[in-house]
């Protein structure tokens, strides 16, 4: 581990993507303890104490929704407008040609993206400004809400944080280690743990009934993540053969098809579709309507994160959106296509038609293992802190969400992926 150490920091080129990394996550960190003017943080103190929406809302975006900052919304409205740019090419020709024309079209594709990203910022803005005043009891956290000389300039910043926090992760993508986007939600999850892990400690020193369960969290935690790790590295090798020259063999390869082919796509999903329920009955408990009011309190009860009821709707949801979002990015079709183009073949398979059958038959039996899985991971630490809720053993907070998991796994293999690839061309250097 020290050698591995020594070399990364030998390598100067390596050096410096790591500490110019580190340096914007620090940038981002400062960012999330703005709070914008004029908000309540005492109020906001409570409403996040109680709402667990708001704490895993706040973890899967990368943003400060806790303390109500300038990067509110984080990278939300950025990951929305990627998954709207990726259902349009589907849909739009033009799309879906520039999605096939290399770096060039990719270019284009990330410039739509971010143009996108800032509408959608602004009117989720106001959306999230209106949820979160609503929920806050006793004191509003902006009060005058009703008025656009009070509410239009924390939209606008809200706004600008959102761009900025693009832009932030851009860097990290062009001159740093690792997918930007991703590093800035992973150092917004990490962050939490050690806080997270005193409290815990504090709690079960001052009543030990809160240490076993301690206990068996970390130890879950721990194999939950071994498994993760697993199964996101889990893969079917479709063995490949290219036609070799003259009377040479044919040449070996094989096609790479993951159990986990959508990371945590799905639960951004699932948790939007599963929360709107819960959202517009409190909405509704304000009507005038009595009968509205009341449908607004059953809505509310029904869809609490406590109740069996969005436990099964939110599995369910992971599951079908795995399917629904691995359709949309992979294409058996062009997958084939682009075999048959290369002078390939999957052994006992011709060439076309029947190979486009053997992908898709096997994509959607991996995607079935892999949507269990996804949706598992997903509402485990729900079901394990129901479980200890029902049980005399008590409970203490959980350490990481499963999407959390999902997001710390997925960026650390693929970050020493980089670095590892960094150090073969350092030495690959050094010949020359």
């Amino acid at each position: 581990m020290f050698n591995y150490l020594k070399q990364i920091w030998a390598s100067k080129s390596l050096r410096n993507k790591i500490l110019f990394t580190l340096a914007i996550l620090v940038v981002y960190r400062f960012l999330a303890h703005i709070t914008v003017p004029g908000a309540s943080v005492e109020a906001l103190n409570q409403l996040t104490s109680r709402n667990e929406l708001l704490q895993i809302f706040s973890l899967l975006t990368g943003g400060g929704a806790e303390n109500f900052s300038i990067i509110l919304m984080g990278l939300s409205p950025y990951i929305n407008a990627s998954i709207i740019m990726q259902l349009l090419t589907v849909v739009v020709p033009k799309f879906e040609e520039l999605n096939k024309e290399g770096e060039q079209g990719r270019r284009k594709m990330n410039q739509y993206t971010r143009w996108l990203t800032i509408p959608l910022a602004f009117v989720q803005s106001y959306g999230m400004i209106l949820i979160l005043n609503h929920q806050a009891q006793g004191v509003p956290i902006i009060s005058e809400i009703g008025n656009p000389a009070v509410v239009l300039p924390i939209m606008l910043s809200i706004t600008a944080g959102t761009v900025l926090l693009v832009w932030l992760g851009e860097l990290i993508s062009e001159y740093g280690i690792g997918n930007g986007i991703s590093m800035i939600i992973f150092a917004s999850i990490v962050t939490t743990i050690p806080p997270l892990l005193a409290q815990t400690l504090f709690l079960a020193s001052q009543d030990e009934s809160k240490l076993i369960p301690f206990i068996f969290t970390v130890l879950i935690t721990v194999i939950l993540l071994i498994f993760v790790v697993l199964v996101t590295e889990g893969e079917r090798r479709i063995p490949l053969t290219y036609a070799g020259r003259s009377a040479q063999k044919g040449q070996q390869a094989y096609l790479p098809i993951k159990v986990n082919q959508v990371g945590m796509i799905p639960i951004i999903f699932a948790v939007a579709m599963v929360t709107f329920p819960g959202i517009l009955g409190q909405f509704m408990q304000a009507a005038k309507s009595e009968g509205l009011r009341a449908f607004g309190e059953s809505l509310t009860s029904i869809f609490s994160p406590n109740t069996m009821t969005y436990l099964v709707s939110f599995f369910l949801l992971i599951f079908g959106f795995t399917y629904f979002y691995v359709a949309i990015t992979f294409n058996p079709k062009q997958v084939a296509e682009n075999i048959q183009k290369r002078g390939g073949y999957v052994p006992g398979m011709r060439p076309g038609e029947q190979t486009e059958k053997y992908l898709d038959t096997t994509s959607k039996r991996l995607t079935f293992f892999g949507g269990l899985f996804i949706a598992f991971i997903g509402v485990s630490p729900m079901l394990i802190q129901f479980v200890f809720d029902t049980s005399a053993v008590g409970s203490v907070p959980l350490l990481i969400s499963g999407a959390g998991l999902l997001i710390i796994v997925g960026v650390v293999l693929e970050l020493i992926r980089q670095i590892n690839a960094q150090l073969v061309m350092h030495d690959y250097k050094k010949f020359y």
